[in-house]
């Protein structure tokens, strides 16, 4: 049985999803396949399932693959030390809680020595033993009496360590620590407030000075800000249940009786929790918190990011592209509609130089020479008001201006990358080149950008690094793939995220692009050194050919449905040229009989779309953008209404660009009359809004605000 038969029944039941479209979908995967080429091409193995759904699988396959060998390495471990019974093995190996299998390991684990191991050294087991059986007539100074001998010296010595030796026990007993465990899921609350001394500097913390929250309904980003104010040192935090409720439940599992040696067990339970239950489970929990909370966050995280990939393109264009500033000016570029530098100066029209009237005679010159087509300008610092200036110029007025998300771009413009493209330009140029790029196409620009440094979600540095990146990544693919590239022009760092290739493939196809002038079908892809037939099949589809001889070259019909669609199209009396860009009367068309073992309706319905809008940009196309008449946070008043974009979105809200340097918050529950629990089902990344201010908090920087319509 391989491992996809064995993990498919419990990825089917972790995330909700049919276990025939789970097998399919793992054996896929197992055999090469990428998930935007099974989301795509393979509807009718899978019965569906979309790129969400696949990577939902994938991620929790691995996860079960990991507890898999973390099993194997346990059963290797106790068996080494002659201690593994059958009972014990049965349990660990039909086991699949990660809690559940550590508790089992826990007796056999290498540590330190405890207190109880001492305790057991010094002969002290027998009299632990005596004292658990809680008989009720049972003396235990008495019994104490038999054991003062060697480093036990009197009877106080023989009892503490026989309730160190109890404490053990009870730690290592599993129906104690799933107690323990229920009792936390329960009634656990994460508790914190300024650590000792910090109270002034923790200031930015006020809000979890004095804090309690049930661990079970607390949200993600709650739980993030309490572990980076602990881990900066500024806050103290604990997660504990309750513990009169635990303590009772405790004693009603391990006390036999009131006896005197029930009373020295009372005893040993309370150190058990104190001393080591507690400190152990409550690590536990927090490790399950911070996991979950990354969760909650990486997905946040990947829906921005997603949302600002996929944010629609101006397309080829002769582009004007500023990155502003005001002391050291904006820094100003133009490019053809290939995006390659054609010019660079630097402009101030901005305090403390304010030479408007040379900046406009300098940037009315550019657009003339250049016969610029849009101006893009980055949304950093100055951003607003070189808009405005860029706005205000007469001859300029038949100029579209764009504001660009900059998130990134001072990353790029200092990445070997940005050197290799530009290596006789500074930052600052490298900078502007990349805020005209991202006007023309958002997504080819980005995608030279690692994820993780793009900074649209929440506490993105506090999160989990390995799978924030491993996440991320898989977005990126997924956006390149949905959209498609243009194999004439891609760069190799967007050719690295179509499906089936990756860095050394992409830079193979770049090489032979340029070595023989560019591609004259798909099929020519079979000749690229390295890029064999189970690559050519997993990225074929994703690639357009405009100009190419078959037409379909430039659509995401895939190469193996070629002969199908020259079928369709004879039988509907013409060529496949006569189906592309047409209305297709769908009814007079049986699809059925078109139907096979490795094609079905999923798939078919696909070409069809495909054929009516050929090479069709999902994106849409780029906008631009107006503000209010508001220059400062000190032009705000309540009940003041505003148009912004939304800049980030967060669980607790989203995050709003007012054309001023401070943005501002719609809160969650100021975003709806209803209940909403996720606020991307309400607004996107990049979308005008108009809200209404709430409140303005000058000395914090904060500005509240209720959505009143989205563009």
């Amino acid at each position: 049985m391989t491992d996809a038969d064995k993990l498919c029944p419990l990825v089917s039941s972790s995330t909700g999803l049919p276990e025939k479209g789970v097998q399919q979908a793992l054996n896929l995967f197992n055999d090469g396949a990428t998930i935007p080429f099974v989301a795509r091409y393979r509807k009718e193995r899978t019965g569906g399932l979309d790129e969400q759904q696949l990577g939902n699988i994938w991620r929790a396959y691995k996860k079960y693959q990991d507890l898999s060998k973390r099993k194997t390495y346990i059963l290797e471990t106790i068996e080494e030390q002659g201690k593994l019974t059958p009972d014990l093995k049965d349990r660990i190996l039909s086991s699949w809680s990660e809690s559940e299998i550590e508790d089992l390991y826990l007796p056999f684990k290498s540590k330190r020595k405890t207190r109880a191991d001492k305790a057991m050294e010094r002969g002290l087991e027998p009299l632990a033993k005596m004292l658990m059986s809680q008989r009720p007539n049972a003396q235990p100074e008495q019994m104490a009496l038999k054991f003062r001998r060697g480093e036990v010296k009197t009877v106080d010595e023989a009892l503490q360590g026989a309730r160190d030796i109890i404490a053990g026990w009870i730690n290592e007993n599993t129906a104690v620590r799933n107690i323990v465990r229920s009792e936390f899921k329960r009634s656990g609350h994460i508790f914190s407030k300024p650590a000792r001394g910090k109270e002034k500097e923790a200031e930015h913390f006020r809000d979890y000075f004095d804090f309690s929250e049930k661990l079970s309904g607390i949200p993600s980003h709650r739980v993030l800000a309490v572990f980076r104010g602990e881990n900066k040192g500024l806050l103290s935090v604990k997660i504990l249940p309750d513990e009169e409720k635990l303590m009772r439940r405790l004693r009603g599992k391990l006390l036999k009786n009131r006896s005197a040696a029930a009373q020295e067990v009372e005893v040993a339970i309370t150190d058990a929790w104190k001393r080591l239950l507690q400190p152990g489970l409550e690590t536990e929990f927090r490790k399950n918190a911070k996991e979950k909370a990354d969760e909650e966050a990486i997905g946040v995280f990947a829906d921005n990011l997603r949302q600002l990939l996929l944010a629609p393109p101006l397309g080829p264009a002769r582009v004007l592209a500023l990155d502003p500033g005001f002391r050291s000016g904006c820094k100003t570029v133009c490019l053809n509609e290939s995006g390659e530098l054609l010019f660079h100066t630097v402009v101030y029209p901005h305090p403390p130089q304010n030479q408007g009237e040379k900046a406009a005679g300098i940037l009315e010159g550019l657009v003339k020479k250049y016969r610029i087509q849009a101006i893009a300008v980055g949304n950093g610092t100055a951003g607003r008001e070189t808009m405005d200036f860029l706005r205000s110029l007469p001859a300029l007025e038949k100029v579209e201006v764009y504001l660009v998300n900059e998130a990134g771009a001072s990353i790029y413009s200092a990445s070997p990358i940005a050197a290799e493209e530009f290596p006789d330009h500074d930052l600052t140029v490298r900078g502007a080149v990349s805020i005209g790029r991202r006007l023309m196409d958002p997504l080819a620009e980005l995608v030279k950008i690692e994820p993780g440094h793009i900074g649209v979600g929440q506490y993105q540095h506090d999160v989990d690094q390995k799978l924030l990146t491993e996440r991320l990544r898989e977005e990126v693919e997924f956006c390149v793939n949905q959209v498609g590239v243009n194999l004439h022009t891609a760069s190799k760092h967007l050719l690295t995220y179509v499906s089936g290739l990756g860095p050394a493939l992409a830079q193979s196809l770049v090489d032979y692009r340029s070595q023989k002038g560019g591609f004259q079908s798909r099929a020519e892809l079979k000749k690229v050194p390295g890029l064999g037939p189970k690559a050519f099949q997993q990225c074929a589809g994703f690639l357009r050919l405009p100009g190419s001889d078959n037409p379909l070259d430039n659509t995401g019909v895939h190469p193996e449905s070629y002969e199908l669609v020259k079928k369709i199209a004879g039988d509907m009396g013409g060529g496949v040229d006569k189906l592309l860009g047409s209305r297709i009367d769908r009814g007079s068309i049986s699809l059925e009989k078109y139907t096979n073992d490795q094609i079905g309706l999923p798939t078919l319905k696909h070409i069809l779309d495909e054929l009516e809008k050929p090479g069709l940009d999902p994106r849409g196309k780029a906008e631009e953008i107006e503000f209010s008449n508001i220059q400062s946070m000190e032009d705000l008043e309540i009940g003041m209404e505003l148009k912004g974009i939304v800049s980030n979105i967060a669980k607790f809200g989203a995050f709003v660009d007012l054309g001023i340097k401070e943005s501002g918050l719609i809160h969650i529950s100021q975003m709806s009359d209803r209940f909403v629990s996720d606020p991307s089902k309400i607004v996107k990344l990049g979308q005008m809004v108009k809200v209404e201010v709430i409140s303005i908090d000058l000395p914090r920087k904060r500005i509240s605000l209720r959505l009143l319509n989205v563009n």
